[in-house]
C-alpha cells in the first residue's frame, strides 16, 4: 500500500512570472502609453497656439480701425459781387472743399461714390459727388470736392441780408463716404464715414475765418 502511494508521479508545478519581468511589462505599457499621449498632444498644441496667434492679431494688427477724414480747407471761386457788395442773383459760386482720407489699417479702404451736401441757414444750396477711389493701406489721399452754389437760394435765404450786412457768411457741409475694408480675403468691414463741417469766411476778401468738422465712422 505504501509502495503504491510513493509510485504516483508529481503534480507538475506552475510557473509563475517572476516579480522582475511584470515590473518590465507594466514599464513597456507606460512607455507606449506616453508615447501616444505625446504624438495626440503636439497636433493639439500647434492648434492651440495657431489659434492664439490668429485673435491676437484679429485684435491688434489686424483690427479694423476707423478711417479719417479730413477737412484741410475750403477755397471760393466764382464769387460775383455787385457794386454794393451783394452777391448777383444769376452769379456762380463755387467752393471746392480739400478732402483728405486716412486709411490707418494694414489693408486698402475702397470707397464708392461720395456725396457732399452744402446748407445755409438749414437750407441746401449745392451738392457735389465725387467719384469712387482706394486709400492704400496706411496712406492718405487727397481729393478735392467742387460744389456749385445755387446763389438764387442763398439770397431768398431768411437771415442773408443780416449776413451781408455784417460781411460775414457761415454754411455748413454734410459729407458722406461709404466703403469696406478687406483684410486677406478674410476680415470684411462696411464703414461708413460721415463729417459735418461748419465754415465762416469773408463776403468781401473770401478769406475762411473759422471752420469746425465733426467726424463720425459707422461700422
Amino acid at each position: 500500500m505504501v509502495d503504491r502511494e510513493q509510485a504516483r508521479p508529481l503534480a507538475p508545478a506552475i510557473e509563475r512570472p517572476s516579480s522582475e519581468e511584470d515590473e518590465t511589462s507594466l514599464h513597456t505599457k507606460k512607455q507606449a502609453h506616453k508615447k501616444l499621449i505625446k504624438r495626440c498632444a503636439c497636433p493639439l498644441i500647434f492648434l492651440l497656439l495657431l489659434a492664439i496667434v490668429i485673435i491676437v492679431l484679429i485684435f491688434t494688427v489686424f483690427r479694423v480701425k476707423d478711417p479719417v477724414i479730413t477737412m484741410n480747407g475750403v477755397t471760393i471761386t466764382k464769387l460775383e459781387l455787385s457794386n454794393t457788395m451783394a452777391l448777383r442773383t444769376r452769379s456762380n459760386m463755387s467752393l471746392v472743399a480739400d478732402v483728405s482720407v486716412k486709411n490707418p489699417n494694414v489693408a486698402s479702404f475702397r470707397y464708392s461714390n461720395t456725396t457732399t451736401s452744402l446748407f445755409y441757414h438749414g437750407v441746401m444750396v449745392g451738392e457735389a459727388r465725387g467719384p469712387p477711389g482706394r486709400a492704400k493701406a496706411r496712406r492718405t489721399m487727397r481729393m478735392n470736392v467742387t460744389i456749385d452754389v445755387i446763389t438764387d437760394r442763398v439770397v431768398s435765404t431768411p437771415g442773408f441780408t443780416m449776413d451781408l450786412g455784417s460781411g460775414l457768411m457761415t454754411m455748413s457741409s454734410f459729407s458722406r463716404v461709404p466703403g469696406q475694408v478687406k483684410i486677406l480675403n478674410l476680415i470684411k468691414r462696411h464703414v461708413v464715414v460721415k463729417m459735418n463741417c461748419s465754415t465762416t469766411f469773408n463776403i468781401s476778401s473770401q478769406a475762411i475765418l473759422e471752420q469746425r468738422c465733426i467726424r463720425k465712422v459707422k461700422l
